[in-house]
């Protein structure tokens, strides 16, 4: 924890808290948060531009956040004009389908992720999954055995359910501990 105080005195005991600081050590930001629940949004879509495809505090992911709340979600899947899947609040997504990864293109809307690339990069190295940048219409969501969303300010999640459709996350979360034991081993 930090301290921060308003410096009028040379006694720092009287000097009042200007406000402080709180770390929290993060134990490890490679694996599965938790499970959440997710849901398309209609009501709004998200541009598909450069300006899109940064994380920063826009209108849509204020919007996204209060239709989560108010549908006890944990967050939202945003398409694009298209109508077409772009991402979600705080991350990215990826669809399992049998040998596959498919991903929705930065064109339609999707973060720019460092952390997605690196994880989508080791996939690709290591041969296991075919991985595909795709144009995804919102109902092929649907279609996937797993979905994991990835975004660097909140972590890596696995999605268990998207409206009545329930997922498993066995093969993403051995897919992350076979990427965890590389990053170690190189």
């Amino acid at each position: 924890m930090m301290v921060y105080r308003n410096s009028d005195n040379d006694n720092l005991v009287k000097c009042s808290v200007s406000h402080f600081c709180q770390f929290i050590e993060k134990k490890d930001i490679l694996s599965i948060e938790k499970n959440i629940e997710i849901d398309l949004i209609k009501e709004i879509n998200v541009n598909n531009n450069l300006f899109s495809n940064i994380y920063t505090h826009s209108p849509e992911n204020i919007y996204g956040e209060i239709y989560a709340i108010e549908n006890d979600l944990d967050d939202v899947i945003f398409l694009n004009p298209q109508k077409r899947i772009a991402r979600s609040i705080n991350g990215n997504l990826l669809f399992l389908t049998e040998n596959s990864v498919k991903i929705p293109k930065q064109t339609e809307g999707a973060y720019i992720s460092p952390l997605m690339e690196a994880f989508v990069t080791f996939l690709h190295k290591s041969n296991s999954l075919k991985i595909e940048e795709v144009e995804m219409m919102a109902f092929e969501s649907q279609k996937s055995e797993e979905i994991l969303m990835i975004s660097e300010l909140k972590g890596i999640f696995s999605v268990s359910k998207i409206r009545n459709r329930n997922f498993e996350n066995k093969r993403f979360a051995a897919l992350l501990d076979n990427w965890k034991l590389s990053l170690v081993l190189n």
